[in-house]
C-alpha cells in the first residue's frame, strides 16, 4: 500500500460539483479532492450549525481502514459517534441488516437534528441512506465513499434501497445527500478488481455523454491501476458531473424517456440480471460491463448504431481491465437464470422493459422492447457473432 499523505499542503482545494434539484432544499454539493474527507467534520458542522450525534455507518472492512481517522475527525469538532458496523458485501443489503441499521440508531440516541454519515461502497450507502430516509421520516445523511464504484455512481444521485429475493434495489427511496466528499486517496485500499467497478461505470457515463472522456478513460487506464490521484481526481470529477448534470435534469426519474434519468440504466438491465443470476458471484461492475457490451449489440441488430459500435465498447472493455464474455450468460441454465431475471427488471411494463441504448458514443436512446425480443436478439448476436 502506499502512503497517500506526501503533499497534502500542497494540494489545491477541493473541486465542488453542484447536483441542482429543482426544489432548493434538495440540492447538494458534491466535494472531490484529494484529502478531502479531512474537511468532514467542518463541513458538516457548518451546514448544520450545531455538533450533535453522528450515526457513523460502516461496513466491517472499512471499518478497519478508515473509520477511526473519520471518527476522530468528527469528533474533533465536537460531534459524538455513534459507529453502526454492517456486514461487508451485496448479500447483506437486505431489509434484515436495514433494521439492524435502525436499531442502531434508535440505540445510540439519535434525533431529528441529528446525521448520518455513510462511510464506503455501494452497499453501506445504500443502507445507510434508506436508514436515514426512513429513521424518523428522514434525518439527513452524508455520503463519504471509499469505492471508485460508489464515487463516479451511487453516492451521487439520491437513490438508496435494499435487495429482496425479488430482485435487487426493489425496495427503496430517494433521499438526497446533505452533501457528498470523495475522496480518491481512499482508493489507495483498494485490489485492482475492486477499482475496475468504478471504471465500468466511468465508461457508462462516457459511452452516454462524451466522446472526450472516453478518449481521456482509456488513454489513463495504465496511469488509473498505478493509483496516480493527480490523473484519477479530475477524471472522477468529470464523471460526476456529467452524471449530476443528468441528476439535475430529472432527479425523481419522471422525466420523459431518452431525456431523463432514465439514461443511467445504461448496462443495467442485462447485467442486474447477470448480477442476480450470478447469485451475486459476479461482481457489480462486472455485471455492467457486460451489459454494456449487450447495449452495444442490441443497438447494432436494431440499426440504431452502424455497424462497430459493439467492437468499440469490447476494445474500450479490454483496455480497462473488465470482463467481455457476455455470451456465456446467454446459453444453457445460465442463459435460463438471466431470462428469469429479466422478468424482475424494475423498469418493465405489461411485458416489455425501457432499454437504454445507443447511437454512437454521445446519443444515447430509449426503446421499448419485449422481454423475448431482449433476450432474442442478444442470441441472435452470439450466431451472428
Amino acid at each position: 500500500m502506499t502512503d497517500p499523505s506526501p503533499g497534502r499542503a500542497r494540494r489545491p482545494r477541493p473541486l465542488v460539483v453542484d447536483v441542482h434539484v429543482p426544489a432548493e432544499s434538495h440540492s447538494y454539493p458534491v466535494l472531490i479532492g484529494r484529502g478531502t474527507i479531512a474537511r468532514l467534520g467542518v463541513e458538516l458542522q457548518q451546514r448544520l450549525g450545531h455538533s450533535g450525534t453522528v450515526a457513523l455507518v460502516s461496513d466491517s472492512t472499512v471499518t478497519r481502514l478508515h473509520a477511526a481517522a473519520v471518527q476522530a475527525n468528527l469528533e474533533a469538532q465536537g460531534f459524538t459517534v455513534a459507529a453502526i458496523v454492517v456486514p461487508a458485501g451485496e448479500a447483506h443489503k437486505t431489509t434484515g441488516t436495514l433494521f439492524d441499521v435502525i436499531g442502531g440508531m434508535i440505540a445510540s440516541g439519535l434525533g431529528r437534528r441529528d446525521v448520518v454519515v455513510a462511510l464506503g461502497g455501494g452497499v453501506v450507502g445504500d443502507l445507510a441512506g434508506l436508514a436515514a430516509a426512513l429513521f424518523m421520516r428522514g434525518v439527513p445523511v452524508v455520503q463519504c465513499p471509499t469505492t471508485l464504484l460508489a464515487q463516479v455512481d451511487a453516492s451521487v444521485g439520491g437513490k438508496v434501497a435494499v435487495d429482496v429475493p425479488a430482485g435487487k434495489n426493489m425496495v427503496g427511496a430517494f433521499h438526497f445527500p446533505l452533501f457528498v466528499v470523495i475522496d480518491p486517496e481512499l482508493l489507495v485500499t483498494l485490489g485492482d478488481r475492486e477499482l475496475a467497478q468504478g471504471l465500468a461505470e466511468m465508461l457508462k457515463h462516457a459511452l452516454l455523454f462524451s466522446a472526450d472522456h472516453l478518449q481521456a478513460l482509456l488513454s489513463a487506464a495504465p496511469a488509473i491501476y498505478a493509483r496516480n490521484f493527480d490523473i484519477i481526481t479530475p477524471l472522477v470529477a468529470t464523471s460526476v458531473g456529467l452524471k449530476a448534470a443528468c441528476v439535475g435534469r430529472d432527479p425523481w426519474e419522471t422525466g420523459e424517456a431518452g431525456k431523463g434519468r432514465v439514461l443511467l440504466n445504461l448496462g443495467h438491465t442485462v447485467g442486474h440480471a447477470i448480477e442476480a443470476a450470478s447469485g451475486f458471484q459476479v461482481a457489480h461492475g462486472e455485471a455492467v460491463a457486460l451489459g454494456l457490451r449487450a447495449a452495444a449489440r442490441i443497438s447494432e441488430l436494431k440499426g440504431l448504431a452502424e455497424p462497430g459500435l459493439e467492437a468499440l465498447v469490447v476494445d474500450a472493455l479490454t483496455c480497462l481491465r473488465l470482463p467481455t464474455g457476455l455470451d456465456e450468460w446467454l446459453v444453457g441454465e445460465r442463459g435460463v437464470a438471466v431470462e428469469r431475471a429479466l422478468q424482475s427488471d424494475k423498469k418493465r411494463a405489461a411485458g416489455s422493459v425501457s432499454y437504454v441504448a445507443l447511437a454512437g458514443v454521445g446519443e444515447p436512446s430509449v426503446l421499448s422492447l419485449a422481454l423475448r425480443d431482449l433476450i432474442g436478439l442478444l442470441r441472435q448476436g452470439i450466431v451472428a457473432g
